[in-house]
C-alpha cells in the first residue's frame, strides 16, 4: 500500500485507499461497563432484518417504545432515514448496499460504546453484510432478529408501492423481486410478523433480551 501527501490536510500521508495513516484510537475516560453501571442495562445491537413490508420498522420503533417506557437507554437507526443523511450517496446496487451496512454496523458499534441499546431496521439483504456487522463486537452484544413475514404478505401490505413498482420495472434491483434476500440461517430470534400480532412481537424481542441479561425482568 503506497502513500501520498494528502494537500491541505492536517492529518498527514493518505495511502491509495484513501485513509489518514497518522492517526490513534483514543480510549474514553467514561467507557461503556461505566454506562452501564449507572443505566442498568446493558448495550446491545438489536439488527432487524428482512423484507421490505415484513415490520422491520415498526417493530423496532414498538419495541423502542416500550424500552423507553423502562427508562433505557435505546436508538433506533432506520433504513430510509439513514438514506436521507449519512448515505443519501448511495443507491441499491450491490455495492451500494453493502456500503449502506458496512457504515451502519460502524455506527451501531459507536451506539453500543456509548452504552445505548440501538435497534436497526435495514433490508440488509446479505447474510456476508450482516455477518461482518456482527464481527465488529464482542459475541453476546449482536441480536440477528429475522422479521420473518414471507413475501406473499410483505407485498400483500406494500405500505410504500414498492412491490407495485418493482413489478413493473420502475424500480430495479429490488429486494425479493430482482434482487435477492438471504434469509438468516442461525438468527437469535426469528418473528413470524406475518403471523403475529405487534404486541407479541414486541414481547418474544423482550423475553429474548431478558433471558439473554440485557434487561432485567420485570417483577409481576
Amino acid at each position: 500500500m503506497t502513500a501520498t501527501p494528502a494537500a491541505g490536510s492536517p492529518y498527514g500521508a493518505l495511502t491509495d485507499q484513501g485513509a489518514a495513516t497518522n492517526i490513534a484510537w483514543h480510549e474514553a475516560t467514561v467507557d461503556r461497563a461505566a454506562r452501564a453501571q449507572q443505566r442498568g442495562h446493558r448495550s446491545a445491537i438489536l439488527w432487524f432484518t428482512g423484507l421490505s413490508g415484513s415490520g422491520k420498522s415498526t417493530l423496532a420503533n414498538a419495541l423502542n417504545a416500550e424500552l423507553f417506557q423502562r427508562g433505557l437507554a435505546t436508538y433506533v437507526l432506520d433504513g430510509d432515514n439513514i438514506r436521507h443523511g449519512l448515505c443519501s450517496d448511495l443507491g441499491f446496487t450491490d455495492a451500494d448496499r453493502v456500503e449502506n451496512i458496512r457504515r451502519i454496523g460502524e455506527v451501531s458499534k459507536l451506539f453500543l460504546d456509548a452504552g445505548v441499546i440501538v435497534l436497526t431496521a435495514f433490508v440488509s439483504p446479505f447474510r456476508a453484510d450482516r455477518d461482518r456487522a456482527r464481527a465488529l463486537v464482542e459475541a453476546g452484544d449482536f441480536f440477528e432478529i429475522h422479521c420473518a413475514a414471507d413475501l406473499g404478505v410483505c407485498e400483500g401490505r406494500d405500505p410504500k408501492g414498492l412491490y407495485a413498482k418493482a413489478r413493473a420495472g420502475v424500480i430495479k434491483d429490488f429486494t425479493g423481486i430482482s434482487s435477492p434476500y438471504e434469509v438468516p440461517e442461525a438468527p437469535e430470534l426469528r418473528v413470524d410478523t406475518g403471523a403475529l400480532s405487534l404486541e407479541e412481537s414486541v414481547a418474544a424481542v423482550v423475553a429474548l433480551l431478558e433471558a439473554r441479561g440485557v434487561l432485567q425482568r420485570l417483577e409481576a
